[in-house]
């Protein structure tokens, strides 16, 4: 008898703790809803960033300028010329060899291909002549893209024109590339999923951590003290319902915004998706709310949320591959911040369209590192607001 009292009481006490956590959630978003400003800047964020992040940032080689100074005057130079053509490069424009530097020092072009006198004939004679590639490298990415695609076609119509005929020149090897999941290799496929991720962390990092700052700024944090709730359901009142604002924007930025809008396709399962970032809501919340407790007004929780979310995205692979970064410095990255692991299991499931049998590793590092963060976030809690 008295374990079934035992079992019966602490069912009424986790049914009473549900109680708490659920009219707390209601709290929180009546209060997020009363911050219009808040709301703005999710809605934007999910929407309009998210739109021109994808449709402007391109790394992709298009439309760029380029200029021949021709001193062959030759059937080879004007083949070279005229295979310079839209979308990758505008049309070349003939230039005089002394315009070389004006024209680039003005940034008005980033390629200027110097073709020798005699080059033509020198090919023939197979004497292997030099051409000179000039490129203004303060646009990197393009610069790099475009050096490589200019000198690929350079070669390309030397060795045709060479070899008297149009077809390439005989190879022992046939080469052929597909591109699996982004055929075309467009930028906007990749950035505009890892924008909505990026969204994802620095709104719900925002999101929790201002509305304890708020509280604390206003005194209404004071009511809570004598209310009988205790901190953890406090806490995951604040994580379920910044969770519940950001996943709701995240979700309808995939289907309208990635989907709809720049016509990404989505191979996996949305579902999946979203209750992954759920799981990584949680844990990006619970390091909101421990900044919270580390700052007193808003203004330092803006400065020390700044560093800590841009170190988390730069070094989470959703920027740059986490192969191009030290051994040393990926290995640190994925052993104290979830972003890494999220973006893998994001990549795998919207991009390749894993299921949780692939992915479940990334989870379980994600959850494993949110629950870290949540006890330590959960003792600042009690120490710092109820001084416990």
């Amino acid at each position: 008898m008295a374990e079934m009292g035992g079992g019966r009481t602490r069912r009424q006490g986790l049914r009473t703790h549900l109680a708490n956590i659920y009219r707390l959630v209601i709290k929180e978003l009546r209060g997020i809803r009363a911050d219009p400003v808040m709301l703005f800047l999710v809605a934007y964020t999910f929407s309009v960033s998210v739109y021109t992040v994808a449709s402007g940032a391109s790394t992709e080689a298009n439309n760029l300028t380029v200029g021949i100074v021709d001193e062959d005057r030759s059937d080879l130079s004007r083949q070279i010329l005229n295979a310079l053509n839209p979308p990758l490069f505008k049309t070349a424009e003939l230039i005089a060899p002394d315009r070389i530097d004006a024209e680039m020092d003005a940034g008005r072009l980033v390629f200027v291909v110097e073709i020798p006198p005699n080059f033509q004939s020198d090919v023939l004679a197979e004497r292997q002549p030099s051409l000179q590639v000039n490129v203004d490298a303060t646009a990197m990415t393009q610069a790099g893209n475009g050096a490589v695609y200019l000198q690929s076609i350079i070669a390309q119509e030397v060795g045709d024109f060479a070899a008297r005929r149009e077809a390439a020149t005989a190879s022992p090897v046939n080469v052929v590339i597909r591109a699996r999941f982004n055929p075309n290799l467009t930028s906007a496929w990749f950035t505009s999923v890892m924008q909505v991720i990026n969204s994802i962390t620095m709104l719900t990092v925002i999101l929790t951590g201002a509305a304890l700052i708020r509280e604390r700024e206003q005194g209404t944090v004071e009511h809570l003290l004598v209310m009988p709730v205790v901190p953890a359901e406090i806490m995951l009142a604040k994580i379920a319902a910044s969770s519940l604002v950001i996943l709701l924007a995240a979700g309808l930025s995939l289907v309208v915004v990635v989907g709809w809008g720049l016509g990404v396709p989505i191979a996996g399962s949305l579902t999946l998706f979203l209750a992954g970032a759920g799981l990584y809501a949680f844990s990006v919340a619970s390091l909101g709310i421990m900044l919270g407790t580390l700052a007193t007004t808003m203004g330092q929780f803006g400065l020390l949320a700044i560093p800590v979310l841009v170190i988390m995205q730069l070094l989470s692979g959703s920027s740059t591959p986490m192969e191009s970064m030290p051994v040393w410095l990926q290995y640190t990255m994925q052993f104290i911040s979830p972003t890494p692991h999220f973006v893998a299991f994001a990549q795998g499931v919207l991009y390749r369209g894993a299921g949780i049998e692939t992915v479940w590793t990334p989870l379980l590092a994600v959850a494993a590192i949110g629950a870290v963060y949540f006890a330590y976030a959960l003792s600042r809690f009690r120490r710092v607001i109820f001084g416990a």
